[in-house]
């Protein structure tokens, strides 16, 4: 069976992020979307609310299934008995970091693969951070995060007023 690991922080999902998870799972036999707990990063939403997020948006979809992690990514695909990363780029500029981790995986463990799936033009500006700065603002992210959750991200802004 191919496992296959799309890690990330998920603050909150994007479309974007939703491209190369279809994308991905069609090419797998199983895809882990895996929600980080980065030490390094203060998170809007909560890991529950981030995990919900994507249960509700890939329900139904059987070969997907998201998991909370913290720790070494190798450590966690070891568990998951999954062989291969996959990493989304946006740009070039998302290349240099993505391709040093892989490197760093690698060495961890010589048995990961990184395969790197660019993402789709229409999203290649896209990121999370931008998708927070706008509904913080008020600026419209209906076009930027699945319909289901954008009330949900307002929301969260407004209550942090």
């Amino acid at each position: 069976m191919r496992i296959f690991i799309y890690p990330g922080s998920f603050d909150p999902v994007t479309n974007g992020h939703l491209d190369i998870i279809d994308r991905a799972s069609k090419i797998c036999d199983k895809l882990i979307v895996a929600v980080l707990i980065n030490r390094s990063k203060k998170p809007v939403f909560s890991m529950e609310e981030r995990v919900a997020f994507l249960d509700e948006i890939l329900e139904g979809r059987p070969n997907i299934v998201v998991i909370p992690f913290s720790g070494l990514l190798v450590d966690f695909m070891k568990k998951q008995k999954a062989t291969t990363v996959i990493k989304g780029l946006r740009a070039v500029s998302d290349f240099e970091y993505e391709f040093q981790m892989a490197l760093l995986n690698k060495n961890l463990n010589p048995e990961i693969e990184t395969l790197f799936m660019m993402t789709n033009i229409n999203y290649s500006y896209l990121s999370s951070s931008a998708v927070r700065e706008l509904a913080a603002y008020g600026g419209n992210i209906r076009d930027l995060v699945p319909d289901i959750i954008v009330d949900r991200i307002y929301a969260k802004f407004r209550s942090n007023e």
